[in-house]
């Protein structure tokens, strides 16, 4: 019994342990990496958008001719 409780304890602590260690190794992007980032996002967005734009340009002509304009 003692050992589930042992095993119960020790797993909260495994993970305050091993966030400690992630969070002492992480360090603040520079200037530069955040600017090369923030594009790479928005680049991501605008080619998702796009995408999106043309789907739904391409699907309301095709959902008129199966639906015949009801």
């Amino acid at each position: 019994m003692s050992e589930k409780l042992k095993e119960f304890v020790e797993i909260p602590q495994e993970f305050v342990h091993d966030g400690q260690q992630f969070l002492v190794r992480c360090t603040k992007p520079s200037r530069k990496e955040f600017i090369q980032i923030s594009k790479a996002v928005a680049i991501g967005f605008a080619v998702m958008g796009f995408i999106g734009y043309f789907v739904k340009l391409i699907h309301i002509p095709i959902n008129n001719i199966l639906v015949g304009g009801a």
